[in-house]
């Protein structure tokens, strides 16, 4: 219960600031990456304040012996740049890019009922449902292959 209510406190506190701070709003997220344009530097900042609290938040985590609700830190240990992160990282980047939102804009933008939110967060989902079943399928044909 705890830790639902820790995850539920620290997605809203996510939600809010991504609403004060406009990011919520494709319009200037695409300001953003339009550098040879009409340039919107709101969301460098954004960004900026993202990574000094983040940075502040783990010295601190970090002199703790465990984590509040789990019996130790669970940390990436995989250090491998390949072919499936940068596709993946490419095709974030391009929708984001063309879209003006990522997954935690759009689901904080639901409160604003806009039909285009729905439709973003309905191909997000079905774009990771496609994820898991083309993951499913090369990893069972790799199996497949690995044991002939």
């Amino acid at each position: 219960m705890k830790k639902a209510l820790s995850a539920f406190i620290s997605g809203a506190l996510f939600s809010i600031g991504l609403t004060i701070s406009g990011m919520t709003n494709p319009a200037n997220v695409r300001g953003f990456l339009d550098v040879a344009g009409d340039w919107n530097p709101s969301l460098f900042f954004v960004l900026l304040a993202a990574v000094v609290v983040t940075g502040v938040g783990y010295r601190l985590v970090w002199k703790r012996p465990k984590p509040l609700f789990e019996p130790i830190f669970s940390v990436p240990t995989s250090r491998i740049i390949d072919a499936r992160l940068l596709i993946g990282a490419a095709i974030f980047g391009i929708g984001w890019g063309l879209i003006g939102l990522c997954p935690g804009p759009a689901l904080s933008s639901i409160v604003s009922g806009e039909s285009a939110i729905f439709v973003f967060i309905a191909a997000m989902l079905a774009g990771m449902l496609l994820q898991r079943s083309v993951l499913s399928f090369i990893t069972a044909r790799t199996q497949g292959v690995a044991s002939k």
